[in-house]
């Protein structure tokens, strides 16, 4: 993750029963609201619709950026003792938890690529659509099969909702475009898609998150739903300015890990996922078969790793990347070999599925976007066709067998 990295964050699909939820942090912008609470059924309890088939009525990925799993799903401020993202821990224990689960490589956009395409197409960087001074490698365009075109081509609706994107279809980098920005497309993977770029028919389902309550309630609510907060809400921070109407900002970068910036970020990403979640556990497209996806691109930035790219952790799984010694993209003391995105959280909420369940599998965003497909009736992107390296999540959502 460099600085400027995004965390993938998952959310699985929500419960039945009603967890109970305190009102959110005035500082977070959002009104209080309660989440449908998990049962207290053991795990594989609940009863899967469908008998056990592996179908998902609706998905739903939440992204969050360059936290470990350690680092936020039972982590304790020291500060105050307490929990520092008590939410996100909640769901972990009352739903599923991938406690093995990997951002496939670093940068903060290969990830997104990653989970959206299946590959990370031989780019370790955060270079985005237009040119920039700053970038080393020049611009991404990526003119590749994704899971948009694949959606497209079975009729399933889909909405990307990006937070503090000023309007729907919205081609710029970056926005603000001027002082810091808080919304940046190495965050919307989606936009950074030749096909989808080059269309604005289908570029218009890429919207403001502010749009997705109303659309979740509509008669024809998308299937497919990512969801990016912004720079100030994913835990990436690194605005520096006031931006009118998102009271999260300014954000400095932290200096380190559990300092009490890194803290207070993650309150008000644990507060964005609530909302989030209750915003979609309360609407008409959470039915039976649906899941949430939670989790973070990557792991967390390391200033004293300079040699990985200043990264936490360079471990990986499931066709991670292995590059070579002194890569220019990472570093030229890079000693080569896996690349991996390093342990990031992943949680799962399923509405009808198994509770209190854990699974020690390997897992990375492959997996993530292999069950999708699956569940969706869609072909294999990529490297989600190498069954011999990544494996399904069903037993997070059905309960049933692992393969």
């Amino acid at each position: 993750m460099r600085r400027h990295r995004t965390v993938l964050m998952t959310v699985a699909a929500a419960a039945t029963a009603v967890l109970a939820v305190g009102a959110l942090s005035a500082a977070s912008g959002y009104p209080a609201a309660a989440l449908p609470a998990a049962s207290s059924t053991a795990s594989g309890g609940s009863a899967w619709r469908g008998g056990g088939s592996q179908r998902l009525d609706h998905v739903f990925i939440i992204m969050e950026e360059n936290h470990s799993q350690d680092h936020t799903i039972g982590d304790i401020n020291p500060a105050t003792g307490k929990l520092s993202m008590p939410f996100l821990t909640k769901l972990s224990s009352e739903y599923g938890q991938a406690t093995n689960y990997y951002g496939v490589t670093h940068t903060s956009e290969p990830n997104y690529i990653a989970a959206t395409s299946g590959s990370i197409w031989d780019v370790n960087n955060d270079d985005e659509w237009y040119p920039d001074a700053s970038y080393k490698f020049g611009v991404n365009h990526y003119d590749h099969t994704n899971i948009v075109d694949e959606l497209d081509a079975s009729h399933i609706p889909w909405a990307a909702y990006m937070q503090a994107m000023p309007k729907a279809g919205y081609l710029p980098d970056s926005w603000p475009t001027t002082g810091s920005a808080l919304y940046v497309t190495k965050h919307n993977p989606f936009i950074l898609y030749n096909d989808i770029h080059d269309n604005p028919t289908v570029a218009r389902n890429i919207q403001p998150y502010s749009n997705m309550a109303s659309e979740l309630n509509s008669r024809h609510a998308p299937r497919y739903v990512w969801i990016s907060p912004d720079l100030c809400t994913d835990m990436h921070l690194g605005v520096y300015n006031a931006v009118k109407g998102f009271p999260e900002t300014p954000c400095q970068y932290s200096n380190s890990i559990n300092d009490p910036i890194d803290e207070h970020s993650k309150t008000v990403a644990d507060n964005f996922i609530k909302h989030a979640v209750t915003t979609i556990t309360h609407s008409r497209a959470w039915t039976g078969n649906s899941a949430i996806f939670i989790t973070a691109d990557e792991t967390d930035f390391d200033a004293a790793n300079g040699f990985n790219g200043q990264y936490l952790s360079t471990a990986g799984c499931c066709d991670s990347p292995s590059l070579p010694a002194g890569d220019p993209e990472i570093s030229a003391s890079w000693p080569g070999g896996l690349y991996g995105g390093g342990l990031v959280p992943m949680v799962v909420i399923s509405r009808n599925g198994p509770r209190h369940v854990t699974d020690t599998t390997a897992y990375n965003h492959y997996s993530m976007l292999l069950t999708i497909e699956e569940g969706l009736g869609l072909g294999k992107l990529g490297n989600t066709s190498d069954a011999a390296q990544v494996k399904p999540m069903w037993s997070l959502i059905t309960g049933g067998h692992r393969r």
